[in-house]
């Protein structure tokens, strides 16, 4: 594993080299590392502000081939978010280090953690998250799939909805509270009366009972967190509960 001696090292290198890249007009450390903090576990995010008339294609193809060929990294992915596309890297001794390519009048997002390392930040508008009536609505969706894939003996896609419903509602608990939402990050912010009931949800088997049980739980979950869909929550909670029993 990496230390973090050498993710200041690969740091370092990557800011000199955007320094001496015309197309790149601004820049800036973001993510866990940003404002001094982070651990010995964070990965590495730089962002860039493009340069009016750079091709993004182009400067993506040039810095994969720079990270190639210093650093032996390997080019995992891409995501594209908005008018910012990620491209995600992997270094021989596991360090994560992901940049990202923005128009330079979009730079950086409007409560963003960053620390600016040259350019201008100039603010774009957040992406919303998603709202509590969709991820309700995302976690039903995973239930009604889950009881049908256990009376079908599909146990394994069974297993995956019913960790997505239960995701979707600790999501909700995260949303009412003001807490991030995206990766599973907020979780482990929630209170501890939150969390206990959900250790329930989790799948400890593939048993049809198991799966049942788990279902169950997570339903009654999903239930006790949708206090910002109140009143959707309490016209299909019968419902929902009915899934629990199987003829």
């Amino acid at each position: 594993m990496f230390t973090v001696e050498e993710r200041d090292r690969v740091r370092n290198r990557l800011v000199q080299m955007s320094h001496a890249d015309p197309r790149l007009v601004a820049g800036a450390l973001v993510g866990s590392t940003a404002g001094g903090q982070g651990d010995r576990w964070s990965d590495l995010d730089l962002t860039f502000g493009l340069a009016d008339g750079a091709a993004v294609d182009d400067v993506l193809a040039d810095w994969t081939v720079r990270l190639a060929n210093e650093f032996q990294a390997v080019h995992i992915f891409d995501l594209p978010h908005l008018s910012t596309i990620y491209r995600v890297f992997l270094l021989p001794n596991n360090l994560q280090v992901d940049l990202s390519f923005t128009p330079g009048n979009k730079f950086l997002a409007k409560g963003l953690k960053y620390d600016l390392l040259f350019g201008n930040a100039l603010e774009r508008d957040p992406a919303k998250p998603a709202s509590a009536e969709q991820t309700f609505g995302l976690a039903v969706v995973y239930l009604l799939h889950a009881h049908a894939c256990i009376a079908r003996g599909r146990m394994w896609e069974a297993e995956y909805c019913i960790s997505a419903a239960r995701d979707q509602a600790l999501m909700l608990a995260c949303l009412h509270r003001s807490l991030k939402t995206s990766y599973g990050r907020g979780f482990d912010d929630l209170p501890r009366e939150i969390l206990q009931p959900v250790t329930g949800a989790l799948v400890g088997s593939l048993e049809k009972t198991e799966l049942i049980q788990a279902l169950g739980r997570s339903i009654e979950v999903l239930l006790q967190n949708s206090q910002d869909v109140s009143g959707l929550a309490g016209r299909l909670g019968p419902q929902l509960r009915e899934l629990k029993s199987y003829q």
